[in-house]
């Protein structure tokens, strides 16, 4: 047995990160294309997320109650939205 089996996973790939964190990989990707999501590294072609990342951008959802509203908030994932000029008639 080797060394590096005997330390736990130090990054975690896309579908491992999803899975700690309880969402479907494809929110995590969302979230990772959109800019809302934990930060992450490329290491070549691959995309892994670090235990640490993970827990600190989970935590910015902490709340004691639903009345909590907290420091920071966790949106969905969804594209920066530009604002619409109104037409001109």
């Amino acid at each position: 047995m080797s060394k590096s089996q005997n330390f736990p996973p130090r990054f975690l790939s896309t579908n491992e990160a999803a899975r700690f964190l309880c969402l479907s990989p494809r929110t995590l990707e969302k979230h990772r294309s959109h800019g809302t999501g934990p930060m992450y590294r490329k290491l070549g072609g691959r995309i892994v997320y670090s235990i640490d990342d993970l827990e600190s951008w989970a935590d910015k959802g902490l709340r004691s109650s639903t009345s909590d509203h907290g420091e920071d908030v966790i949106h969905p994932p969804s594209p920066k939205r530009a604002k619409r000029k109104p037409e001109e008639n």
